[in-house]
């Protein structure tokens, strides 16, 4: 356990000069970046607590706000293909909740999902089941869009934070649905016989 934590500690001090050092033509930008997560870290250092080591979460924090999220996600023209279909805009939830998607006009297929001060950013990922999927893996979140609701998920913290989110598309689709539902999987096949 100790050795994973010093790994951790290690590896987010480490984070800010390994984009530095990558980055070419924008070295001054990213050093001027680095900068305040540095400091951050080293007046925060690290805290014992019962014989372990923990960073402090502002010095955390600082790290991962000056760390750029890595797009190294390829898309295929299928994914791109499932982008064109996610729905944009601020989107209405149950209990008063709202959702913004937004794509990404400079890396089409990316989007930023938010919500209630957590923001992701996300790409669309194969399902099997043909609802539109968005994934960060990174942050554990996934957008989930039907044809008639949306929802928000935290996989890591294995909750939804948002339900029953409708686009103005979902809406009139879910309506639909009331007014002429569904056949029932079984309607229209023989009783089974004694």
């Amino acid at each position: 356990m100790n050795k994973t934590l010093a790994f951790i500690t290690a590896a987010a001090l480490a984070l800010p000069l390994s984009a530095l050092a990558q980055t070419s033509g924008t070295a001054d930008k990213a050093a001027t970046k680095a900068k305040p997560a540095a400091k951050a870290a080293s007046k925060d250092k690290v805290v014992h607590v019962k014989g372990k080591q923990h960073l402090k979460a502002s010095a955390v924090k600082a790290v991962e706000e000056t760390t750029p999220v890595a797009d190294d996600a390829v898309l295929t023209d299928n994914d791109i293909e499932v982008a064109k279909r996610v729905f944009t805009g601020k989107i209405q939830c149950e209990l008063g909740a709202d959702v913004t998607v937004t794509a990404d006009e400079a890396k089409p297929g990316f989007f930023t999902v938010s919500t209630k001060g957590a923001k992701y950013r996300m790409h669309p990922v194969e399902s099997r089941t043909g609802a539109i999927r968005l994934e960060d893996s990174r942050a554990g979140a996934m957008w989930l869009q039907l044809g008639n609701k949306s929802m928000l998920m935290n996989q890591k913290q294995g909750v939804r934070m948002a339900d029953e989110c409708q686009a103005a598309a979902q809406v009139a689709f879910a309506e639909e649905m009331k007014k002429n539902p569904p056949k029932a999987l079984f309607e229209g096949a023989d009783a089974p016989k004694k």
